[in-house]
């Protein structure tokens, strides 16, 4: 058998696979089982932050596997240790917990936040969190009830209580819920990315930053996708002059390895005492290896040029023919178009350009340095894609 028909006899059939196999690739360049290129605008969705088999990337995961691959948390290791201080730096919180996944760093928040709670007020009185309505926060039972889409809220409950869901774009909405129940928390996706690539208002958020202090809730930020570069500042939430609490992270993190992390503000940097969480793999050497790679790295110059390549994006698109709107922050981007966008991702294929789709749009999540001359001829695909 073919890995096609291997998959299909023998993986859960959980994804709608494109008729695609991925065997090598390059920087924003792939190639599939019959030697053909595609320029790559998904980056496994937001994953590989500087494209395939990045050199770089090779020699820190390479020299760290000649070591050790793994240890347990009951060990130190320098990989995780070093990560670790690097983002405190980089973002002034305070503590950081590892994880393998978005999910799990959201599950990570969810559980600080509530913790903190169950230490401020004693039992669960206060462990209500308001998420956004369209927002996306993972698979798990939990952050499935955290995500504010009733489409989610099927096939697998009874899902975790403790959530409400608040209108993403009327900041009072925030301030009902948080009158009506004791909650712990708000959280939310500066921009987002799964419910259609929707940047919040600077408005709203300074809302929901005075409604979290007026009424003494924990602010966490969801940064799984927006995060580590990827909206033309290391964390989205730069743009918008918050101070969370609280920030979860991954995708990009480590650049192709799984990795997810929890970084704790000074509010609730000792909430996570031990025993009370943990992770088997989570602050695995090679990951973090890889994203001591990433992260050293996202400097203002490569954050300039993400805001660069942005711009231009937009510039091609917007007006173009049958492109009714361009919306996203940074390389994240979600186009709406007249025609349907999963004719536009085939179009695409068929020419050479992988793009991605969230809800109704195509979506774009390119390596954060893709080359200047990949980016433009894949722009161009794209556009005749659309017009078409």
């Amino acid at each position: 058998m073919n890995t096609k028909e291997k998959d299909a006899a023998y993986v859960a059939h959980t994804y709608g696979r494109f008729p695609l196999e991925i065997v090598s690739g390059k920087g924003s360049v792939v190639v599939d089982e019959k030697g053909k290129e595609y320029i790559d605008l998904g980056t496994g969705i937001a994953v590989n932050s500087f494209g395939a088999a990045d050199d770089e990337w090779i020699a820190a995961v390479t020299a760290q596997i000649h070591k050790v691959q793994h240890m347990s948390n009951l060990y130190y290791t320098s990989p995780c240790a070093d990560l670790a201080e690097m983002l405190c730096r980089k973002t002034g919180m305070k503590k950081v917990f590892f994880g393998n996944s978005g999910a799990e760093a959201n599950e990570g928040a969810i559980k600080a936040a509530r913790r903190w709670a169950f230490l401020k007020y004693g039992g669960e009185s206060h462990s209500t969190i308001i998420t956004l309505r369209n927002s996306f926060h993972g698979r798990t039972v939990t952050t499935l009830a955290a995500t504010g889409q009733e489409q989610f809220h099927t096939d697998f409950g009874p899902f975790t209580p403790g959530f409400v869901y608040a209108d993403p774009t009327d900041c009072h909405d925030v301030e009902r819920l948080a009158a009506e129940h004791d909650c712990c928390a708000v959280m939310i996706e500066v921009v987002q990315g799964e419910g259609g690539v929707y940047p919040l208002t600077k408005e709203f958020t300074e809302g929901v930053k005075k409604v979290a202090a007026e009424r003494d809730m924990l602010l966490i930020v969801d940064e799984v996708q927006t995060g580590n570069g990827r909206t033309g500042s290391l964390y989205g939430y730069m743009q918008y002059g918050l101070e969370p609490d609280i920030v979860s992270t991954a995708k990009g993190l480590a650049g192709g390895l799984p990795l997810g992390a929890v970084l704790l503000g000074e509010r609730v940097e000792n909430v996570l005492s031990p025993g009370t969480h943990g992770s088997t793999f989570g602050g695995n050497p090679v990951s973090c290896a890889a994203a001591l790679s990433v992260l050293g790295r996202i400097d203002d110059a490569l954050l300039a040029e993400v805001r660069a390549k942005a711009a231009y994006i937009v510039d091609e698109l917007t007006g173009a023919p049958k492109v009714k709107s361009v919306s996203g922050l940074g390389l994240m981007l979600g186009i709406e178009t007249e025609k349907p966008a999963k004719e536009v991702i085939a179009s695409c294929m068929e020419k050479g350009v992988l793009v991605l789709s969230a809800k109704n749009k195509v979506r774009l999540l390119p390596a954060l340095n893709i080359p200047w001359g990949d980016l433009k001829k894949a722009v161009a695909i794209l556009k005749e894609a659309i017009a078409e």
